[in-house]
């Protein structure tokens, strides 16, 4: 493979010390507000947003700039019933037959259960796909490397990005997601890797009360300069 051709970096903008400190802040205010909904309102979100949303998630790092995602947008109605109906399917028998009871104990205070309603009742569903290898024109398959890492940041950018443009999202993830290849015609050398549920929050929507850890919980700092 013939080397990357380089250029210089004219993109990055570098901040004073103080408007670093009140963007990042900004930025941690305005994601405090995000939460997980559940209760979607039907109103329509233009398709370009949702685009725009998923370009911007397309910036994210990923392995050798392969790229290993796939962003299907479905905003079909009978698509969405669909979905619903074979994620419900596979729902029933993961809270009746497959979840361990330490899940199902996990999980007993959020209250949710096989009824999935906002997958029809939202504007849109973007079904998320990462893509184990590529198909070239002469029919060889190519690796992609760091699939789940690369795919899993672009799902963050993504979610951050729909926050940003004044939506909510539920990442949704039944098991399995095999059939979500089916139903959208996806091919093999694709796994579904979650449904993001996205749109307007219903009119009265409420949200479990719930905390965050703080920084002394989730970060360890090392550093001797100090």
């Amino acid at each position: 493979m013939a080397r990357a051709n380089f250029i210089p970096l004219s993109t990055y903008e570098e901040l004073p010390p103080e408007e670093m400190r009140r963007e990042a802040e900004a930025f941690l205010t305005k994601m405090r507000r995000r939460r997980t909904v559940r209760e979607f309102s039907d109103r329509p979100v233009p398709k370009d947003v949702i685009e725009n949303c998923i370009l911007a998630a397309g910036t994210a790092p990923n392995g050798a700039n392969r790229q290993p995602w796939r962003f299907v947008m479905v905003g079909d109605p009978e698509l969405k019933s669909r979905i619903r109906e074979a994620a419900e399917e596979e729902e029933r028998q993961f809270y009746q037959e497959k979840a361990p009871k330490e899940w199902l104990d996990a999980l007993e205070h959020l209250g949710t259960d096989e009824n999935k309603p906002f997958l029809e009742d939202a504007p849109w569903l973007i079904v998320i796909f990462a893509e184990s290898y590529r198909v070239l024109s002469d029919g060889t398959k190519a690796k992609n490397y760091y699939v789940t890492e690369s795919v899993g940041i672009a799902t963050g950018m993504l979610i951050t990005a729909l926050h940003y443009a004044g939506l909510v999202t539920l990442t949704h993830t039944p098991s399995p997601m095999k059939f979500l290849n089916h139903v959208l015609d996806r091919p093999d050398n694709e796994r579904a890797f979650l449904v993001l549920v996205c749109g307007y929050p219903e009119e009265g929507a409420t949200v479990p009360e719930i905390t965050k850890k703080p920084i002394e919980d989730i970060a360890i700092v090392v550093d001797r300069s100090e």
